[in-house]
């Protein structure tokens, strides 16, 4: 119970008291039947004389909010004043507050699906867009965050510059250049809170109401939601395996103003934009004056090859922003990525920057500049092809094993998921069954924005969890396709002995 005195108020103390108490039974901090402090002990706690305090309980006697028990002191009464209660709530607390309606993008963004239909608790089979967090060596993390906290200087908790810190700046622009065959500069580079940060100021820097936007079919949820944030009018493109259909685009809005692509590593599809392709992009996007936004997520992860080089390295025209995040190779709590932007974009892009939200926090910044130029960031990614490379293969495996012919993966060989085709039981149906079993999978048309027909099909991310939850994983999978209803069961000695269970 707290009350509230202060002797610099026209009331007096007494009526403070009394004030406190009947609010505090009112709105049930003090229930019926409850017992109260007595006026001595309600005295000594506030500081004031009991006098005081005996005055105000003794109004609230007279008016029926407490009860006297001779012997044993002071209770909340069982049956408040009528008047100032009605049907067990206090009278001055509105039922249902009358706010003013939401903005028609409000309307909009609270109505949009979530992309992510994740179970509560630490990462499981196959939750997508995480990496191997048990592998993250926090240790060393934790070192180079101490050594910055340490050094922190009066300085340092001052803003900062709002492309971000240097240093990152010209750690991120070497790595590109090395890792992701194409040329910037440290001054193209703008350090933002997270891919989706990065989005939102390019959708807020080029795009107006109105303005018609090629997006993936199927695409990646989260660009979406910032194109539409924005007003704009998205253009559905379909997807085949040379990744986005240029042509078809182009023959359905050829004036568009952006593309967003993921040539790399198509979300969700997995497929690699040709060079065809990539080339036939670009001479749009000129001819059309358009941008080009392309969103390498997690091409960094690819097995049995190098990594493709990226679009941006392609555009000789300044058409193509490239975004880069550290949620795929690092961790997603990190909440930091960047842009790539052409020269002539940094001083407008830099006055739309300080507009908003300024610069992601210093100290992470810091921190990962230290981690990247200290080689630990080219070795985590070096370490982590590996890794994956043995966990996709340990899904495959398990697949091939346990689920015979009702689940068929699709090559891939890049990032860190992949699309099962199924063949009788339907996606949307076997999502139901295995979140039920404790497994996380998402049917194709999760992603699909327009009315066309999708596959039937899910998405499997294998990254977050070792092997041996994969193979467990498949096995509950294996239960749910069954229970899903498909045609001929599966037939496993891992069912039978009832390991496909709820975890």
């Amino acid at each position: 119970m707290l009350i509230r005195i202060d002797p610099r108020l026209r009331s007096t103390l007494q009526l403070q008291i009394y004030t406190g108490l009947r609010r505090a039974i009112l709105d049930r901090v003090l229930a019926p039947g409850e017992r109260v402090p007595s006026s001595r002990e309600l005295a000594d706690d506030l500081g004031v004389s009991r006098t005081t305090t005996l005055l105000a309980m003794e109004q609230l006697l007279a008016e029926g909010y407490l009860s006297a028990r001779r012997g044993s002191g002071t209770f909340v009464a069982q049956e408040l004043p009528d008047e100032q209660v009605q049907g067990g709530r206090a009278s001055h607390a509105p039922a249902s507050p009358r706010h003013p309606p939401l903005s028609r993008r409000g309307e909009l963004l609270s109505s949009l699906p979530s992309s992510s239909r994740r179970i509560l608790g630490p990462p499981r089979a196959f939750r997508i867009g995480t990496p191997a967090l048990d592998l993250f060596p926090v240790r060393l993390w934790s070192q180079l965050t101490n050594r910055r906290l340490r050094a922190l200087t009066a300085a340092q908790l001052d803003y900062g510059a709002a492309a971000g810190l240097p240093a990152l700046r010209e750690a991120i622009a070497d790595h590109v250049r090395k890792a992701r065959g194409t040329r910037c500069s440290a001054d193209q580079v703008f350090v933002v809170a997270g891919a989706q940060r990065g989005f939102e100021l390019i959708c807020d820097l080029l795009l107006d109401v109105g303005d018609r936007v090629w997006v993936e079919e199927p695409g990646y949820p989260g660009a979406r939601s910032a194109l539409f944030a924005s007003g704009a009018r998205l253009c559905p493109v379909r997807v085949d395996d040379e990744g986005l259909d240029v042509a078809w685009g182009s023959a359905r809005a050829r004036d568009a103003r952006l593309a967003y692509v993921t040539p790399s590593h198509q979300f969700p599809s997995g497929a690699l934009m040709s060079l065809a392709r990539r080339l036939a992009l670009l001479r749009w996007a000129r001819a059309a004056r358009a941008w080009i936004v392309e969103d390498d997520y997690d091409s960094e992860f690819r097995y049995g090859s190098r990594p493709i080089p990226c679009l941006h390295g392609l555009d000789t025209d300044g058409r193509v922003i490239y975004i880069g995040t550290f949620s795929k190779t690092l961790f997603p709590a990190l909440r930091l990525g960047f842009l790539i932007v052409p020269a002539d974009l940094h001083d407008r892009l830099l006055a739309a920057r300080r507009c908003t939200d300024l610069h992601p926090p210093r100290l992470d910044q810091a921190v990962l500049a230290d981690f990247m130029a200290g080689g630990h960031f080219e070795r985590r990614v070096r370490r982590m092809r590996a890794v994956y490379g043995e966990r996709q293969q340990a899904l495959a495996g398990a697949v091939e094993r346990l689920c015979g012919g009702a689940l068929r993966l699709r090559p891939a060989q890049t990032g860190l998921h992949v699309v099962a085709d199924l063949a009788d039981a339907d996606a949307s149906r076997v999502f139901e069954e295995a979140a039920a079993r404790g497994v996380e999978v998402m049917p194709l048309s999760a992603y699909v924005l327009g009315r066309g027909r999708s596959d039937n099909a899910l998405v499997l991310g294998f990254g977050s969890v070792r092997p041996e939850m994969l193979r467990a994983g498949v096995e509950r999978l294996a239960a749910a396709i069954d229970a899903a209803g498909r045609a001929a069961p599966i037939r496993s000695a891992a069912l039978r002995s009832g390991l496909a269970a709820r975890p």
